[in-house]
């Protein structure tokens, strides 16, 4: 599969209508600008990979919808060379994301098949990570704790504490919490102790599993 003008020209599409949804952020909306969506999706959903919509990939697992992407990322506040904990690397087309937003990134991934299929499809594509870590994302990865931002890709029906204490002050947690349905919830670190929440309305994620690999 190859990226072509015309793919292009469904990406810059794409991203108006992300704008009309209140996507703000110029450097996030260049990203989607930038990436080949359709290139992280089976072949056979190529025409739908501009699409606003998640659609499913290897081990029962979805690539996000864009907005949801963007939505995550824009509440992140990424800047160049923050190091970023990515829970949940599925195909890989938020690490990418965050890639572009010129994070040093820390990615984990719980479901082997997908861990190996994207780690080919990074070396394949140029993406390079810091870490890819196959695991469990509840535990996060202390050893290179803190981070600046820490992303969870995947509904949690409580926040791990572990990710909470990996944070940096002034780092921010984005996680969407919830069992059915989820809320996008942003935790900034204020200190050691403390920790500022906010809210913003419900999403649909496949599960946060703990010690399922």
């Amino acid at each position: 599969m190859k990226d072509t003008l015309k793919h292009r020209g469904m990406r810059n599409k794409l991203a108006d209508t992300l704008v009309a949804k209140g996507i703000s952020n110029n450097n996030v909306l260049n990203a989607i600008r930038t990436i080949p969506r359709h290139l992280f999706m089976d072949s056979s959903f190529e025409g739908h990979a501009y699409q606003d919509k998640a659609f499913p990939i290897a081990a029962d697992q979805t690539i996000s919808q864009p907005y949801t992407v963007a939505f995550q990322s824009q509440l992140l506040e990424v800047r160049p060379d923050q190091k970023i904990l990515e829970i949940g690397t599925g195909s890989g087309y938020q690490t990418a994301v965050l890639l572009l937003l010129k994070a040093r990134v820390y990615t984990i991934e719980r479901q082997l098949e997908l861990f190996k299929k994207t780690k080919i499809f990074f070396g394949k594509m140029g993406y390079r990570p810091k870490k890819m870590i196959f695991g469990d994302g509840y535990k996060g990865l202390p050893d290179q704790a803190p981070y600046d931002g820490i992303i969870v890709t995947a509904g949690a029906p409580e926040v791990p504490k572990a990710l909470m204490s990996q944070l940096k002050i002034g780092g921010r947690l984005v996680i969407p919490v919830g069992t059915d349905e989820q809320i996008m919830t942003l935790f900034v670190r204020k200190s050691e102790k403390e920790f500022e929440k906010t809210e913003y309305g419900s999403f649909r994620f496949v599960p946060l599993l703990e010690d399922k690999n």
